[in-house]
C-alpha cells in the first residue's frame, strides 16, 4: 500500500469520526446540523478580528485604537518615519472634533545655540508638598506608564516597561497586584493598593501596616501610593485575573491560592467613609513619608462634594488625583461594565474638577488623566482640561508589541504581553522592547512639546480651553473652555527645571 493511499485513508477515518462525533454529540447545534463543515464557523470566528483587522477595517474604524493611531505608535517606538502624507482623512466638520489653535509666531524647537530642546517635560508641581510629605516628589515626565499587574502582564512585559520607563525617566504605575522582581528594574514606582491589598495584606486578606511599612522601606524605588477605588474599564468591580493566569510565581507575589479566579472586593475593608478614608490616606503618608493619592472611575458624584469639603476644610486628603474614563482598558472585564458604567474620561473629568473648583482647592491638587490618552492631540485636549500629568497603558503595551487581538483575559496573547505561556512570551525580547516603549515615550513627549510651542507655549500645562475648539454644529466650532464652563486654574511652571 503507497503512502498516499494511507495518507487518504487516515484522512478519511478522521473526517468520519468528526462526522459521527458530530451527528451524535447535543451541546453544538451547528457541527449537529452540518456535520464536519460547521467547524470552518467556529475557525472563521477565531480568525475574524485578525481578517477585519488587516483586510476588512479602514484605517479610522476599528476600536479601540484605529490603524492610523497604531502606526503612529509603532514608527514613533521604532523611530521610524511617523509622518503621514497626503493631508488629513479626519472630517474635520465632524461634531466633537478638536482643533488646536496655533499661534502666529510660535516658539522654536531649539534652544539658543540652535540645538534642538530635549524631549523632558516635567511636572509642574510638585506632588505632596502642599501637605508637608516628608519627601514630596515631582515627576520628571508628564506622560507615565499606568497601571498594568504582573498577573495581567507576564514577567517580560513587566520588565521591558520597567526598564523603558528608566530609560524615559518617568514613572511606572505596579498595578493593583502587588511588586514583582520585574517592576524592580531602576524606574520610579508608583505603588498601587487596589480592595485586596497585595504586599501590604495579612493572611486574611486586610490590610496590614507592618507589611505595608516593611515594603515601602524595602523599596526605595516607591515614590508615590496609589489607592484605586475604581478603574474605568470595570467600575464597581475589583481587580479580575481568571485563574489561567495564575501562576505559582503570581500567587506567592499576592499571597492568594492558585487554581481558582482572584476577584478582588468590590470596596475596601480598610476605610467604610470619606473620613475614614482621608486618614487612612494620612496614616499610609505618615508611615511612608511620601505623597498618597487615589484613582477612580467617575459615577455618582455626591462622594467628591463631601471630599472636595473635608480637603478644603481640614487640609488633609489626597496628594493627587488620578480620573480614569470609561474607555479605559483591562486585562479582564464583564461586558456590560466595560461599555456601560463610568463615564467617559472629558465628561468624568470636567464634573470633578468643577466640584474641587467651587472649594478653590483645584491647584492644591496635582491631577492625572487616564484612559485612551497616550495620542499627541489628546493629550493636549486633557492638558488644557486641567490635568498635570498623563498615564497611559495600552499605548506602551502596543510600542511593546501588541497588536491589538483582544485575548488578554484568556492568556493566549500572541506577541507575549498578557499571557505567561513560556513559548509565547519568548517571542517578547526584553532589550529591543524595552528600548521601543523608551523611544515611544519619548516621541510623544516630543511631539506634545512641538504642538506647546506651535500655540506659544513653553510647557502643555499652560493650555487653556481657549487654546482649543471642537466642531459643534454645522460650520461652527466653540472653544473647550466654553463646552466645559470653567477655564482651569493657570499652573505656574518654572522652566529652569530639569
Amino acid at each position: 500500500m503507497s503512502i498516499i493511499t494511507i495518507i487518504l485513508i487516515s484522512i478519511l477515518g478522521l473526517l468520519t469520526s468528526v462526522f459521527l462525533y458530530d451527528i451524535f454529540q447535543k451541546h453544538d447545534t451547528i457541527w449537529r446540523n452540518f456535520p464536519v463543515v460547521g467547524h470552518f464557523r467556529n475557525i472563521f470566528i477565531s480568525i475574524g478580528a485578525a481578517i477585519r483587522q488587516y483586510w476588512v477595517a479602514s484605517d479610522k474604524e476599528e476600536m479601540p485604537f484605529n490603524r492610523e493611531d497604531r502606526d503612529w505608535i509603532y514608527n514613533t517606538s521604532k523611530k521610524q518615519n511617523n509622518n503621514f502624507g497626503f493631508g488629513t482623512t479626519e472630517l474635520l466638520y465632524q461634531t466633537g472634533y478638536p482643533i488646536i489653535k496655533h499661534a502666529v509666531f510660535p516658539l522654536s524647537d531649539n534652544d539658543n545655540n540652535g540645538k534642538p530642546i530635549g524631549t523632558n517635560i516635567p511636572c509642574a508641581k510638585v506632588i505632596g508638598a502642599v501637605h508637608n510629605r516628608k519627601n514630596p516628589y515631582r515627576p520628571t515626565s508628564i506622560i507615565n506608564i499606568s497601571a498594568m499587574s504582573f498577573g495581567s502582564l507576564g514577567k517580560n512585559a513587566i520588565t521591558a516597561l520597567n526598564l523603558g520607563a528608566k530609560g524615559a525617566n518617568c514613572y511606572h504605575n505596579t498595578g493593583e497586584g502587588g511588586i514583582s522582581p520585574y517592576h524592580m528594574q531602576g524606574a520610579d514606582l508608583v505603588w498601587q493598593l487596589g480592595t485586596a491589598y497585595f504586599g501590604a495584606r495579612d493572611k486574611d486578606g486586610n490590610f496590614s501596616k507592618e507589611m505595608f511599612k516593611d515594603t515601602v522601606q524595602s523599596n526605595p524605588n516607591i515614590k508615590m501610593i496609589e489607592i484605586k477605588l475604581s478603574q474605568g474599564a470595570k467600575p464597581g468591580k475589583g481587580g479580575i485575573l481568571p485563574k489561567e493566569k495564575i501562576t505559582a510565581e503570581i500567587a506567592h507575589i499576592r499571597g492568594i491560592p492558585s487554581g481558582k479566579d482572584c476577584i478582588s472586593p468590590t470596596r475596601h475593608s480598610a476605610f467604610l467613609n470619606i473620613e475614614e478614608m482621608v486618614d487612612f490616606i494620612e496614616s499610609l503618608a505618615d508611615i511612608s513619608g511620601i505623597p498618597v493619592g487615589i484613582k477612580s472611575a467617575i459615577g455618582e458624584t455626591l462622594f467628591w462634594e463631601k471630599l472636595a469639603n473635608i480637603m478644603a476644610e481640614k487640609k488633609l486628603g489626597p496628594d493627587f488625583i488620578t480620573i480614569d474614563g470609561g474607555e479605559g482598558g483591562t486585562g479582564a472585564a464583564p461586558l456590560t461594565f466595560a461599555d456601560h458604567v463610568s463615564l467617559p474620561f472629558k465628561v468624568g473629568f470636567k464634573r470633578i474638577y468643577t466640584i474641587f473648583q467651587e472649594v478653590n482647592w483645584n491647584n492644591n491638587i496635582t491631577w492625572i488623566g487616564s484612559a485612551q490618552l497616550g495620542i499627541p492631540d489628546r493629550a493636549i485636549v486633557a492638558f488644557a482640561m486641567g490635568c498635570d500629568l498623563i498615564n497611559i497603558a495600552r499605548e506602551t503595551m502596543l510600542s511593546i508589541g501588541c497588536i491589538q487581538a483582544r485575548l488578554c483575559h484568556t492568556g493566549h496573547c500572541p506577541t507575549g504581553i498578557t499571557t505567561h505561556n513560556k513559548r509565547l512570551q519568548r517571542g517578547l525580547d526584553i532589550e529591543s522592547k524595552s528600548k521601543r516603549c523608551t523611544n515611544f515615550i519619548k516621541g510623544l513627549r516630543k511631539e506634545i512639546l512641538q504642538l506647546s510651542h506651535a500655540c506659544g507655549y513653553e510647557h502643555p500645562c499652560q493650555f487653556t480651553g481657549n487654546d482649543i475648539e471642537f466642531s459643534s454644529g454645522v460650520n461652527e466650532f466653540t472653544t473647550l473652555g466654553n463646552i466645559l464652563g470653567y477655564e482651569k486654574v493657570k499652573v505656574p511652571f518654572d522652566s529652569s527645571f530639569n
